[in-house]
């Protein structure tokens, strides 16, 4: 008799430990400190193999696997796509910067594994496709925001929510403020970095001193979104669930930067910014990178009965009555989140149960998109509209081009 061929995706958890196997790509200081060590401590998970085009950074991973492990199975590779094409691998972890995120989960999406990925899209068009990719291939799929697990964000996108502080008119978003880079001169690649693996998908460029600095690459466009894409998957997530909208978006955005010259910085996404976004129901929401620390980020929220807010992230909460935070329940205003476990766990509870996790992937397109739409407000300079239901611009013919032309810069690679 011919074997039974069942479809890999059926056999996702089944392995013979009845663990879930994971693979890694991206150890760096978030795919180590925060998701590698979160996962290991999960009993019903099993690290196979890490990965990251700086070997280094592979090899430190490896060593805290096999400590956990005690024992020295977990197998390095640099290229990422090793460990996306292993059939005993059943979902993959990706933390690697913002231009890669999408390329490497349409892989793994394709390869049939499931896929937690650290935060944001890079483009409003790539976030629709790994939706609709993801959607179609049925995938577990979880992006890397903690926001939605912290209580404290619950309490407070509750006390607004459900009107204890009455209409809300106006909230507001603080996010870190950041030195962009200036340019440097071209260094030699370090030993054991494959610099065109790093680089991937986006336009080349030389290897530079900072190149792998965070800051560094965070705020060019080819690799991200600068502060508002990225702090502000944090924050704004929750302003958004504070006034009902985040499965919706602005209706109109508009804002202003400070322009650099580009022969002087290596840095190209907004800084010093400042953008208002307008919302259906009334609310207006005012984000800005204007937090000179960390600790002094803000949501706040301020209604007709009074005001709320958290002073730093995962931070100290206040409120204009101590009365509202005294409140806990907020009975069926509370559905926007149910509370569930920390991420990491609530993504494999996922590929258990085959349901959606909190961040799902439609939930941080979303979310992303409305934070794209104010970064091309801001490179236009110019007031936008936005359609959130047919996810088109309504200003005008130009508005609906900008968003092409803001799209990847992409090159061929291998």
């Amino acid at each position: 008799m011919a074997p039974l061929v069942l479809p890999s995706g059926l056999l996702r958890g089944q392995s013979p430990s009845n663990k879930i196997t994971l693979g890694f790509i991206g150890m760096g200081s978030q795919g180590i400190r925060r998701n590698l060590n979160s996962f290991l401590r999960l009993k019903n998970t099993k690290v196979l193999a890490v990965s990251d085009c700086h070997i280094k950074r592979a090899n430190s991973a490896k060593k805290v696997v096999d400590k956990a492990y005690e024992n020295k199975d977990c197998v390095v590779y640099q290229d990422f796509r090793e460990v996306i094409n292993r059939n005993d691998i059943d979902a993959v972890v990706i933390s690697t910067p913002d231009h890669w995120h999408v390329p490497m989960c349409n892989m793994a999406i394709e390869a049939d594994k499931d896929v937690f990925c650290e935060k944001p899209t890079l483009t409003i068009k790539e976030g629709d496709e790994l939706v609709e990719k993801a959607s179609k291939k049925q995938t577990v799929f979880q992006w890397g925001i903690e926001d939605r697990y912290l209580q404290k964000y619950y309490y407070l996108a509750g006390w607004a929510r459900s009107g204890l502080i009455g209409e809300i008119s106006k909230v507001t978003c603080k996010l870190p403020s950041v030195s962009p880079f200036k340019r440097e001169e071209p260094a030699p690649v370090p030993k054991g970095l494959d610099w065109n693996l790093w680089l991937g998908p986006a336009p080349y460029t030389d290897y530079t001193p900072s190149a792998l600095d965070i800051m560094h690459w965070r705020l060019n466009s080819d690799y991200s979104g600068g502060m508002l894409t990225d702090w502000g998957t944090h924050l704004c997530d929750t302003a958004q669930i504070g006034i009902g909208m985040e499965e919706s978006g602005p209706i109109e955005v508009f804002g202003e930067s400070r322009t650099l010259d580009p022969k002087e910085f290596h840095s190209d996404a907004p800084v010093d910014f400042k953008v208002t976004y307008r919302y259906a129901n009334g609310c207006e929401m005012f984000v800005s990178d204007s937090a000179e620390k960390i600790r002094q980020v803000l949501i706040e929220f301020e209604g007709t009965k009074g005001w709320v807010r958290c002073l730093g992230w995962d931070g100290k909460l206040e409120a204009s009555d101590p009365n509202i935070m005294k409140v806990r329940s907020f009975g069926p205003e509370a559905n926007y989140w149910q509370r569930p476990p920390m991420e990491q766990e609530d993504f494999i509870n996922a590929v258990i149960s085959r349901e959606k996790p909190i961040y799902h992937a439609e939930a941080g397109n979303s979310l992303c998109t409305m934070l794209h739409i104010g970064h091309i407000a801001l490179r236009e300079g110019r007031k936008v509209g936005w359609d959130p239901k047919s996810k088109s611009f309504t200003t005008d013919k130009q508005a609906n081009e900008s968003s092409i032309i803001y799209q990847r810069k992409s090159r061929t690679w291998d």
